[in-house]
């Protein structure tokens, strides 16, 4: 088993969202939204990743979002900032970038747009592990990205000191029961539809989008399963349904904005390319939240209190 540099904590890190006032981010909402994360016990957040709209941030809006999340989290959740590209050089002046504004480790996105080869992965991942002193957290996504982390690459991979974790969003079952099984690294969900699934095939947590919205029921869930509580982590699960639902109701992070909006947690706007939902959509999440989801959030961090 390789030694790793860093041994990531188990269970719920949630990939936040980018709150925007105009075409600025919302300085205070961003504070707002972590405060609620770290209330809650979550392991860890996700800054500047898919769910923070990360190609379209400035460098500016970058640092400073990375920095103030380290400045809060510090004694009480670890951030793993996101510092992918499709670019292996411009990957490791990012990833530097984001060891020096002090985050705890980082999450490369697979290079999307180029398509690269298994050794294209390989040798990608390696360059930064090898050009960085950072814990590093693979994320393979290919329906972003249209290249996939198979379980192999994955495997060798994992013998790198300093690449510590994969966030396995594919969405096959079979493939991610085969990279929990060969490698030598902790696997989480990235997957807020099969986290009960992933978790029974043996990840040590989840990076969520659903958190964002209920960061206490999912560390509640969490820990209902890490301590054998089935019984009453499958319920919690299926709970979790209709709101994973509504959360991708059209392209993420889109839906998850509207709801944090309706909770006045932040603005509703994406940055482009991203729009606001279709009014079809827009209806069914204003009832969703109206008859469902606003007494979940009302209740969600007291009930853990």
């Amino acid at each position: 088993m390789t030694e790793k540099t860093w041994e990531m904590p188990d269970g719920i890190y949630t990939a936040l969202v980018t709150p925007f006032s105009g075409d600025a981010v919302d300085h205070n909402a961003w504070r707002k939204l972590i405060q609620r994360q770290i209330d809650a016990g979550v392991a860890g957040v996700v800054p500047v990743g898919c769910t923070g709209e990360a190609g379209v941030l400035t460098a500016d809006e970058r640092e400073w979002m990375i920095k103030s999340a380290v400045e809060m989290c510090k004694g009480h959740c670890a951030v793993v900032a996101g510092s992918g590209s499709n670019s292996t050089a411009e990957t490791l002046r990012l990833t530097k970038q984001v060891k020096s504004w002090g985050a705890d480790a980082a999450m490369l996105i697979s290079p999307y747009y180029n398509k690269p080869q298994q050794h294209g992965l390989v040798a990608h991942y390696r360059t930064v592990a090898r050009g960085v002193d950072i814990p590093i957290v693979l994320y393979n996504v290919p329906g972003r990205t249209a290249v996939n982390i198979l379980p192999e690459t994955a495997a060798e991979l994992s013998a790198e000191p300093n690449i510590v974790a994969l966030k396995e969003a594919s969405g096959n079952l079979a493939q991610i029961e085969q990279a929990i099984a060969s490698c030598e690294m902790k696997v989480f969900s990235g997957d807020d539809g099969l986290n009960f699934n992933i978790f029974g095939l043996g990840a040590t947590g989840a990076i969520s989008v659903v958190s964002n919205l209920l960061p206490g029921a999912m560390v509640r869930f969490w820990q209902a399963w890490s301590q054998g509580n089935i019984n009453q982590a499958w319920p919690m699960a299926r709970a979790f349904d209709p709101i994973c639902n509504a959360c991708f109701v059209e392209s993420n992070p889109v839906p998850v904005k509207e709801l944090l909006s309706l909770a006045g947690l932040c603005k509703r706007d994406p940055r482009l390319p991203l729009v606001p939902v279709q009014e079809a959509s827009l209806t069914f999440l204003l009832q969703f939240y109206e008859s469902t989801l606003a007494e979940l959030m009302d209740k969600d961090l007291e009930a853990g209190s």
